[in-house]
Order: C-alpha cells, then sequence, then structure tokens
C-alpha cells in the first residue's frame, strides 16, 4: 500500500494505567496484578491488530514501563522511554523521532487502548483520511486516532479531544470502523469492545472471571 503511515503510540506505566477498570479483570475484588494484566492486554491487542495493518509502516511507542517495553519489543514494535512528561508531549516528541528518521513520512498517533481493533477498519480509515484528520472515540468526544499527514503533529488529546482537533483544522473521520472507535476505559467500555470481538490477549485474559 503506498503513502502507509508511521504511527506513535503512547503507553502509561502499568501501575498508574486504566484505574477505572480496577476490578475488571477479576470479577470486582481489585487485585493490582491482575489489573495490570489487563492493562497490558489492551496495549498488547491493539498493538498486535496496528502491525497487521497494511497501512502502517512503521510503530513507535513512548513508555516508561520496563515490562510494557520488553512485551512490545517482543512484539516486533519500536519502543522509546517517555522523557517528555505528559501525553501530548510525548506524542510530539514521539512524532519528532519519526521525522528525524524519515523527513517525508506521513505521520499519526494512536491510542493504545482498543483491544477490539481490526487491522482492516485502520487500513480503511488511513485510506479515507486527507492530510490531516481524526476518528472520534465511539462516544464522539475524545480522539482514537489522530493523522498529521506530512504537517506537524500538534496533538490535543485530553477532555473534549475531538472538538480540540477539529478545530486544529483536522478533518472528522467517520465510517465503517467501530472497533477504531472502541477504546476501553470503563467496564461500560470494555463491554461494548467485547460486543465488537476482543483480541486475543485481553479475550483469554477475561474468559475465566467472565
Amino acid at each position: 500500500m503506498s503513502n502507509r503511515v508511521d504511527l506513535v503510540v503512547p503507553v502509561k506505566v502499568l501501575l498508574r494505567a486504566k484505574s477505572r477498570l480496577l476490578g475488571a479483570a477479576d470479577g470486582g475484588a481489585g487485585d493490582r496484578t491482575a489489573h495490570e494484566r489487563l492493562a497490558l492486554a489492551l496495549v498488547t491487542d491493539t498493538m498486535t491488530a496496528a502491525r497487521a495493518a497494511r497501512g502502517v509502516r512503521r510503530l513507535l511507542a513512548i513508555t516508561s514501563d520496563p515490562h510494557v517495553a520488553e512485551v512490545l519489543t517482543g512484539l516486533g514494535v519500536e519502543t522509546v522511554p517517555d522523557v517528555a512528561g505528559g501525553l501530548n508531549a510525548a506524542l510530539a516528541y514521539g512524532a519528532e523521532l519519526l521525522r528525524q528518521d524519515h523527513p517525508d513520512c506521513r505521520i499519526g498517533a494512536l491510542q493504545a487502548d482498543l483491544p477490539a481493533l481490526r487491522p482492516e477498519e485502520l487500513d480503511a480509515a488511513l485510506a479515507a483520511a486527507p492530510e490531516r484528520a481524526f476518528c472520534p472515540d465511539r462516544q464522539g468526544t475524545g480522539t482514537t486516532l489522530l493523522l498529521a499527514g506530512h504537517g506537524p503533529l500538534d496533538p490535543r488529546f485530553g477532555p473534549g479531544s475531538a472538538t480540540a482537533h477539529a478545530a486544529s483544522g483536522a478533518t472528522e473521520l467517520l465510517g465503517p470502523w467501530p472497533s477504531l472507535r472502541c477504546d476501553v476505559d470503563t467496564a461500560e467500555d470494555l463491554l461494548a469492545a467485547a460486543t465488537i470481538g476482543l483480541g486475543e490477549h485481553t479475550a483469554r485474559l477475561l474468559t475465566p472471571a467472565a
């Protein structure tokens, strides 16, 4: 596929990740080890799907968690520590690294909590995207994918990021890609992702609890 994209993916330290999902992996018990396994499974399934997308040329994960870095390296994903601090700063830093290696590359940012992601749906969104675009989450307020094309990434993630990215000149991507819009922050989100079909790692982890 021509005009493939390089994506930077931010991944939190597992100890601080997905606090609203605490208990989802163990029937409400709230065991931290089980919770961190779930957080890692979400990331693993997201990265596995993104690597399988034909429109993705390169994935770069920004994470300061050594265990996450080890697992992602095993998947063939490049990782670098987060030295910037803060989500948008980390994304801007990752985009700068991608551009240093390939100044003419098409770049974007992908969230790491898309456990139902389908490679073909990510490909469809990438193919439909103009130079600068974003995919909103299923609620329509957040952002799961930001594409900067060959311009600055200018990430504006956080509360109301869909509105912020639209204000930055990004075109909203709405199409037949529900798995790309289903990020997971809460138990309700996890149920929605399960309806679409969870990736292997998340599904395997949640089967005993189910």
